[in-house]
């Protein structure tokens, strides 16, 4: 049709199925957060020594906003540094784990990968609704890989270490269902998804 142009690939502001950008990314998170979970049975049944050592549960990754109620925008802006810094981590556990058993094949992995992949979309997203003409957002891993894994040497210190990466993982995804659930909520005015 003369006149109109179809995109080929829908951008955020064009609803796909009637779905707004919020919803997407609300859905989006859904999906992270499941794969997470299911990535980290998958990593508790791979190493049974955790149903009898599980290492305590402290935060990795913390995030202190700039003000003491912050902003819908402000929090999503706070969730995609935390996820940006979570996706750093998920480096270098791949690279560690790579480096001590080399390219391994297997749902883990597969899980693993696809969790990664899932992650940086979600970065992109949340870049795409928080980013301002004054706050341009990296989605970059934040984290250089450099340190020790959490203080323990040796392959139980790595399989320490990335079972609390792998939690961590867990809960920002969790965090980034609620955060966008609440913009999606104010942004459309509906609870329902």
């Amino acid at each position: 049709m003369a006149g109109q142009e179809e995109p080929t690939t829908p951008g955020l502001d064009t609803p796909v199925g009637g779905r707004s950008r919020t919803e997407r990314a609300v859905a989006l998170a859904r999906l992270l957060y499941h794969e997470c979970t299911h990535l980290l049975q998958l990593y508790k049944k791979r190493e049974t020594f955790l149903l009898d050592h599980a290492p305590d549960d402290g935060r990795i990754v913390s995030l202190s906003p700039d003000s003491e109620e912050p902003s819908t925008e402000e929090k999503v802006q706070l969730l995609h540094s935390a996820l940006r810094q979570c996706l750093g981590l998920l480096h270098c556990v791949i690279l560690k784990e790579e480096e001590e058993w080399g390219e391994l094949e297997g749902d883990y992995e597969t899980m693993r990968k696809n969790v990664r992949i899932r992650l940086e979309h979600l970065l992109y997203t949340t870049k795409d609704l928080a980013e301002t003409e004054d706050n341009t957002l990296e989605v970059t891993p934040d984290h250089q890989c450099n340190e020790e894994t959490d203080g323990a040497g040796g392959v139980f210190g790595l399989k320490i270490w990335t079972y609390r990466v792998l939690v961590e993982l867990v809960h920002w995804a969790d965090h980034a269902v609620q955060t966008l659930h609440v913009l999606h909520t104010e942004s459309e005015g509906t609870e329902e998804i």
